[in-house]
Formats: structure tokens, C-alpha cells, sequence
């Protein structure tokens, strides 16, 4: 292969165009532009003939590719196939993963089978590189591609495959999070503005009539407030998800403080809560603030849907490396199938009776967020009939005695 200096310009050239299409277009057709730039130069270069080159010519029909653009196309973590007269001549490592290594020299519209697919890759004429095609199916049923199609030298096209999954399962969550978001809003606001026009007309004059709807009112505008507060409060946790918390916290200190909170605030069941702390037990590096919101959600969903006059368990210990935190309820409990849902946004097992009691659908969501954020790891467990149990893991700060004492930090003895 006649590898000079033209050649290395030409990559070059094909570098700084795709940094200026990064800078116009994005990643998807910056890709396109590098592999393109450089598949016409490598391929061309294939073109110039040694001397040695012109003594074996009637040998081959033709060269194979350079060794250099399959290098290059590995590199790249998304697939990349390079299309000529409508047959796959190469396909980087990502491709040959994705829809196996035999697709090279395969007709291009076996390799990827897709109706929309078939036609963009055989069209007559130039195609459009900022026009993807939405494909389903590759790989698995449940992921999605974006494919890009560009034209290069001798008629060749690259086609780019870039995986659309994670955005499209993250659009789908910001739009249920929204239709859920407003559905809960606008049902205690519907009571409230039927309340006051009935309050409006001659019901109003009843004493007892006006107790009992303003009541009603005050319950669903508190409702609205606790929604709206987590909310903010969820917003924010995820804002801060990938900052991790630097203040050492005596996690110890701070579920007897959370559970003295219970005991000042009149609730029923504040009386049924019972604390099991380990002693000496290393600080953790945390948000005060949102550890004690984490336990004031678990604890508070424990007397909520625990039985009345039934233990719960709050246990904090070692576990290894770790700090385990458990809060146990003697409840109905939570069948298997609901489980790995109910740290979702707004799911409820019992629609009906979460919002009698006043559950806004988003405190185990708040609980996985604030966990993550410390670095843990959250695990429910609950069997129907007995009742539920989840264990937070957290790990210990790593520091030295110096340093705790420096930051305020300090075991009785």
C-alpha cells in the first residue's frame, strides 16, 4: 500500500472537518465525517501502486482493506459498517457484536433487516447523514438505533449506528413523570375548587357544613404541599446525585434523633418504634439532611403500613464493610412482583389506600436517590402476611481519628 505523505494529509483533513461538523452537528455526524474522510483515504491509497505492486497486479483482483481503518473503526465504541455496491466490505468490532461477524460481505440488507433500513442503504443518489432512521430489534427487542447513512468516495457509504435505548427509556420516564405529576395535583385541586363554589352557595351558611369542607380543603392543600415538597426535594437529590457527600455523620446519633422527633410529634405509632444500635460504629461520609429525611420516609412508610400495635424495628450494625441500617414492619406486605417497582416515581401497590394515609408515591423514589448518592445499596425485602423489611447499606468514612475529631465528630466512651 502506497502509505505517504497525501494520505497522511488526508486524514488529517478529515480530522479537523469532523471537529468542525462536532462543533455544527454533534457527535453522530462528526463520527460519520472521520470514518468517511478516512475510508476514502486509506481506500484511495490502497490505489497507488509500488513498483513491486505493478510485478504482482494480475495476482489479485484486488487489495485487501488497510490495516489502519480497521484499527480505526475498532475504536470507535458505536457500530460502523462500511457499504460498497450494497455489500458490507468492513464493519468494526461494536458491529460485528451487534449483528455478528458474519455480515462481512453479506448484501447490506441482510446484515441490517429493516424495510426503512433496505432502502436508505441501496438509494439512488446522495442520501441525507442528518436524517437518521429509527430502527427496532437489533440486538434485542427492547433496544432502539439510530442509523446514519453518508456517502464517501467511489460510491461507498458509511453506515453509523448510534443506541438510542437509555434516551428513549429516559424520555419515557420524563413524560409518565410529568402525566403523573400533574394528575396528582389536579385531583386535590378539582376537591378544592368544588368545595369553595359549593361553599359559595347557600352551604355556606350551614356552620357545620362550612367545618367540614374547609376541613376537607385544608387536607387536600396540604396534600398538594407535601407533593410539591418532594418534589423539589427529589429534584434536588438528583442534582447533587454524582457530587458525593464529604461530612462525616454519626449515623447512630442520627436515628436516635430522627426516632426522638417520632416521639415529639404525638404520632400513634411513634410508641411501637424500637432502636437496636450497635455501638462503636464508624462515622459515614453524608448529608445529614437527607440521611434524616431517608429515615424519617422509612420509618414514617413503617407506621403507615404497618399493623397498629405491631413492633417496628429499626436495627443498625455492621455488616462487613458496610454500615446496615434495617426498619422492619409487621404489615400486609408487599407481593414479589411489586417489588422491584416500588422505587419508581409515583407507583403504588394500593392506589386507593397510599392516598388515604397520605403518601405522595414518592418517598421510596426520594430513598433510592439519596442512597445512591451516598453510595450504597437499598434492598426490600417482604413476604404477604408477615411484613417488610428494607435494609440500607452504607459505607464508612475512611479518615483518621485526627480528622474526625477536626470535624466535630466524637464517640462517648
Amino acid at each position: 500500500m502506497g502509505f505517504g505523505i497525501r494520505t497522511l494529509w488526508a486524514i488529517i483533513v478529515a480530522v479537523v472537518a469532523a471537529v468542525v461538523v462536532f462543533l455544527s452537528g454533534g457527535p453522530g455526524p462528526a463520527i460519520i465525517t472521520l470514518v468517511g474522510g478516512i475510508a476514502a483515504a486509506l481506500v484511495a491509497s490502497e490505489g497507488v501502486k509500488t513498483d513491486e505492486d505493478d510485478e504482482d497486479a494480475g495476482e489479485e483482483d484486488g487489495a485487501p482493506l488497510s490495516p489502519l481503518l480497521t484499527e480505526a473503526l475498532d475504536a470507535i465504541v458505536e457500530p460502523v459498517l462500511l457499504i460498497d455496491e450494497g455489500r458490507v466490505i468492513l464493519a468494526n468490532r461494536a458491529a460485528r457484536t451487534l449483528l455478528g461477524a458474519h455480515i462481512v460481505g453479506e448484501d447490506a440488507r441482510i446484515a441490517i433487516r429493516h424495510p426503512a433500513a433496505a432502502e436508505r442503504l441501496l438509494a439512488a443518489g446522495p442520501v441525507e447523514p442528518e436524517q437518521p432512521i429509527s430502527l427496532v430489534g437489533l440486538g434485542s427487542l427492547d433496544h432502539r438505533w439510530d442509523m446514519r447513512v453518508a456517502d464517501v468516495t467511489n460510491g461507498q457509504r458509511v453506515v453509523h449506528l448510534i443506541d438510542q435505548t437509555a434516551h428513549d427509556a429516559a424520555e419515557r420516564m420524563r413524560v409518565d413523570f410529568v402525566a403523573n405529576a400533574s394528575h396528582e395535583l389536579r385531583t386535590p385541586l378539582a376537591s378544592i375548587l368544588g368545595f369553595i363554589e359549593t361553599l359559595g352557595d347557600e352551604a355556606g351558611d350551614d356552620p357545620e357544613i362550612r367545618a367540614r369542607f374547609l376541613k376537607v380543603m385544608f387536607d387536600e392543600a396540604r396534600r398538594m404541599q407535601r407533593l410539591v415538597e418532594d418534589l423539589i426535594s427529589l429534584s434536588r437529590i438528583e442534582a447533587d446525585k454524582y457530587r458525593q457527600p464529604a461530612q462525616p455523620t454519626d449515623l447512630a446519633e442520627l436515628v436516635e434523633d430522627v426516632w426522638e422527633e417520632f416521639l415529639d410529634s404525638g404520632a400513634p405509632r411513634a410508641k411501637d418504634i424500637a432502636c437496636d444500635l450497635g455501638e462503636d460504629l464508624a462515622p459515614v461520609a453524608g448529608d445529614r439532611a437527607q440521611l434524616s429525611q431517608m429515615l424519617h420516609n422509612l420509618i414514617g412508610n413503617a407506621m403507615k403500613y404497618g399493623r397498629a400495635d405491631t413492633p417496628i424495628r429499626v436495627t443498625l450494625g455492621r455488616d462487613g464493610d458496610m454500615l446496615r441500617l434495617s426498619v422492619a414492619d409487621r404489615g400486609e406486605g408487599i407481593a414479589a412482583g411489586h417489588i422491584p417497582r416500588l422505587t419508581e416515581r409515583f407507583y403504588r401497590v394500593d392506589s386507593g389506600r397510599s392516598r388515604s394515609i397520605g403518601g405522595t408515591g414518592l418517598g421510596l423514589a426520594i430513598v433510592k436517590h439519596i442512597v445512591e448518592r451516598h453510595r450504597g445499596r437499598l434492598d426490600i425485602a417482604s413476604e404477604v402476611g408477615v411484613g417488610t423489611t428494607v435494609t440500607v447499606r452504607l459505607p464508612p468514612l475512611k479518615t483518621s481519628t485526627k480528622s474526625l475529631s477536626e470535624a466535630g465528630v466524637t464517640k462517648e466512651q
